[in-house]
């Protein structure tokens, strides 16, 4: 499995070291296996930006070139020989490095390594381990066979000759200059238990391979792993791995997965982990679509494991305000939210949805504090808001459509509609049922809604309640004066009902005083969906609807 990271201050990359098993001589149980599926840490843009910013850095040598005035670009393939093996019983995966140089971009070559000597260097293998030196690179990658890590302890390490940043020109007299990656791991395979390696030590690219890891240094705010060290396999005679450096333990809790939504993937075998507070993304590329979707599948099993903690969480800080105004959070979790660009066009981004027992707010990052709580980008009152869509944005439910829900709320502005993309049916299923079964809560629990407005140009007040319908009232002239009740309808005499979109709400309960025009001198629409919604939480009360 590949990796890319994201995070929003400026671009960097760099590749990791390849953690294939090595092959040891004489060693008939082991074989070396290069894999295609390679891991690079690329800048992809934050997805609060919608991934749009997606300049891109060195992958492999992390120095500019001698007067380039460029980092250059490659992702040569990784290759342990006697690296120490481990095994990550994860479905489909591997990690190793490997890629493709762009044009236009600056190579290394071996005439980068100045007035360094050529030198010979013999190393005796040892019965267990092999040379002990990871390598990359190799024509198709425009670069020469460099040594990218010796590993303490080892042959290599032992010859006290090699030095990380030395390219291979030869092997037991074999000219690796022109070879491509395969030809130099065959070679190296076949070398013998006596090796005779020329090498000239290539000084620009030896700072990033000295790099202890890079998985060490993302930015994404990781916790010391609790599990045990992970050793190679019982038959490589590998040393086993004691430290940490090359791991980063990451909490799923919050994290956003998906899949094809700022990156492309057209392989189908790319997986989105998008960090709580929206800064950092890894992107994870998997042997092929089956790996992808075990990947995802039990990723997203552990974020949606993790809710309940997060609710308990969440309306613990809340409750602990000891404010009215705050009320139980029903349901937390990622969206993608379809928005406009320029030009016609629509692009999905990141948000946060959270349904309390009266309102939906809209984040750009997860709010763990007070402060983040009280500042949503959007809020929407649930009784104003209808599900107006749900199931797949195509016409039919085939493999790989959309799965949106959508919908619409009542302002004073008028109707504001909003479209949602789910990653899974789970989810979808999840959010439909939390969105109408929270309109309904909200229905039972508000009761009722009350404004002012003008019928036959005098000022009365109309109330809409949950149990008793409509009532229109004529205020009393003075203060403690009563109002006087002028019509009072229940839900089931209301025949007719409609709006202008500016101002009146009409209303016909077939009473002798016919069609009433309200002029609520403001925009109908809140209204309208309040009385929707009230009807709709009666309908279900009755068990009229499933």
């Amino acid at each position: 499995m590949e990796y890319n990271i994201s995070h929003l201050p400026g671009a960097w990359n760099g590749v990791t070291n390849g953690t294939e098993p090595g092959t040891a001589a004489g060693n008939s149980n082991r074989s070396y296996n290069q894999n295609s599926n390679h891991s690079a840490l690329r800048r992809t843009g934050s997805p609060g930006n919608g991934g749009t910013n997606r300049g891109q850095t060195d992958t492999s040598s992390g120095v500019n070139s001698p007067g380039s005035g460029r980092v250059p670009h490659d992702n040569g393939a990784v290759s342990d020989f006697g690296s120490p093996g481990s095994s990550y019983g994860s479905p489909g995966s591997s990690f190793s490095s490997a890629g493709q140089v762009r044009s236009g971009e600056t190579n290394i070559s071996l005439e980068s390594g100045g007035s360094e000597m050529v030198r010979k260097v013999r190393v005796l293998k040892q019965e267990s381990g092999g040379l002990g030196i990871s390598i990359k690179g190799g024509q198709e990658n425009r670069m020469p066979i460099l040594i990218s890590k010796i590993f303490p302890g080892l042959a290599a390490d032992h010859s006290r000759a090699l030095r990380v940043g030395d390219a291979i020109l030869s092997v037991n007299g074999n000219d690796l200059r022109e070879a491509t990656h395969d030809q130099a791991v065959q070679a190296l395979k076949k070398a013998g238990k006596e090796v005779t390696l020329e090498v000239k030590y290539i000084k620009e690219v030896s700072p990033l391979f000295k790099k202890p890891s890079l998985v060490a240094d993302l930015p994404w705010d990781g916790v010391r792993p609790q599990s045990p060290s992970l050793s190679g396999s019982e038959d490589s005679g590998s040393p086993k791995h004691t430290g940490t450096k090359d791991k980063k333990v990451i909490s799923l809790k919050m994290c956003y997965i998906s899949r094809n939504l700022t990156i492309p993937d057209l392989e189908s075998r790319l997986i989105e982990l998008h960090s709580p507070d929206g800064r950092n993304t890894v992107v994870l590329r998997c042997k092929d679509s089956a790996a992808a979707h075990s990947w995802f599948t039990a990723i997203h099993t552990n974020i949606a494991a993790l809710l309940p903690q997060v609710l308990a969480e969440l309306n613990s800080m809340l409750g602990s305000s000891n404010t009215s105004s705050n009320r139980e959070v029903r349901h937390i979790g990622w969206l993608a939210e379809q928005i406009k660009l320029d030009g016609g066009r629509h692009q999905y981004k990141p948000v946060v949805m959270a349904l309390t027992e009266k309102d939906i707010l809209l984040y750009d990052s997860m709010p763990w504090t007070r402060e983040a709580w009280a500042s949503p980008n959007l809020s929407h009152p649930l009784l104003a808001t209808r599900l107006v869509h749900s199931g797949s944005a195509r016409s039919s439910p085939a493999l790989g459509s959309e799965l949106t829900f959508a919908t619409r709320t009542g302002t004073r502005q008028g109707i504001e509609g909003h479209l949602f993309r789910a990653e899974t049916h789970w989810d979808l299923s999840t959010w439909t049922r939390m969105m109408v079964q929270g309109c309904h809560s909200a229905a039972e629990l508000i009761k009722e809604v009350s404004m002012a407005c003008t019928l036959n140009e005098q000022d009365v007040r109309l109330t809409v309640h949950y149990e008793n319908g409509f009532t229109i009232a004529k205020e009393g002239a003075g203060p403690g004066s009563g109002s006087t009740v002028l019509y009072r309808y229940p839900f089931e005499k209301l025949k007719m009902s409609g709006d202008d979109g500016i101002r009146n709400l009409y209303l016909d309960f077939g009473g002798p005083e016919g069609e009433m025009a309200l002029d609520l001198h403001s925009g109908p629409k809140p209204v309208v969906f309040v009385v929707h919604s009230f009807l709709s939480a009666k309908v279900t009360r009755m068990g009229l609807l499933a």
